[in-house]
């Protein structure tokens, strides 16, 4: 199977099979949403969407969150992963919309990027759950799932996986991809247990192409 017919046939598989994929983030508006990202790096969305439901009650909008105190901010998010950081990025993040933004989450990567604690997978989810643009945040089940489907081929970071994937992506599409791959990686294409014999799209696999091969040689090397 080549490069192309792999990557039409898996695409067309999820947007047939899947046709709406959406985040699984809690979020009414896009600061809600831009903290709800910046808090899930190395968090599950579960627990963001638990700290969420007081953190957003406390600071319901980017002005009370500006003024809020550090400390205070990391008793409301302690629960999650590196909260000393995180508080500091989320009430700095709150101050440059205030001060920069007229209270408003940037629509363009550049601005979006200036925010503390945004980097570009966090920027890649508001341009395409808020904004509607084709933009594809890359995080770690996006990247690990791409190179194992064979949709990339020896990306050596994010950004790289990144441009490999819309390049060979329809734009209407683009968006929709990031929650594809984001949620195979997370129920089925497991980091160290991947369900294999749960996956729908194993037969075009490239990791699982290679699975047996794998197996067969290993069997060959083992002693009589």
């Amino acid at each position: 199977m080549t490069y192309k017919e792999r990557f039409e046939k898996i695409i067309t598989y999820f947007k047939i099979n899947q046709p709406i994929a959406e985040t699984e983030l809690t979020y009414n508006n896009a600061y809600e949403l831009l903290v709800a990202v910046i808090l899930s790096a190395q968090c599950t969305d579960k627990r963001v969407n638990e700290i969420t439901k007081t953190l957003f009650k406390r600071f319901p909008y980017p002005q009370k969150l500006a003024e809020a105190d550090i400390a205070e901010v990391f008793e409301y998010i302690k629960s999650c992963s590196y909260p000393n950081n995180k508080a500091k990025h989320l009430v700095g993040m709150a101050q440059m919309l205030v001060n920069n933004f007229n209270n408003t989450v940037p629509s363009n990567l550049d601005d979006l990027l200036k925010l503390p604690g945004v980097g570009r997978k966090t920027a890649n989810v508001i341009l395409s759950v808020v904004y509607n643009q084709p933009a594809l945040a890359v995080d770690t089940h996006v990247f690990r799932v791409a190179a194992r489907l064979g949709l990339t081929h020896n990306a050596k970071n994010p950004f790289e996986a990144e441009k490999q994937l819309v390049k060979h992506i329809e734009k209407e599409w683009i968006a929709t991809a990031h929650h594809w791959l984001i949620l195979h990686g997370r129920y089925v294409c497991k980091a160290r247990t991947p369900n294999c014999n749960e996956c729908n799209i194993k037969d075009l696999c490239l990791f699982f192409e290679n699975k047996d091969k794998k197996i067969q040689t290993n069997e060959e090397l083992m002693p009589l």
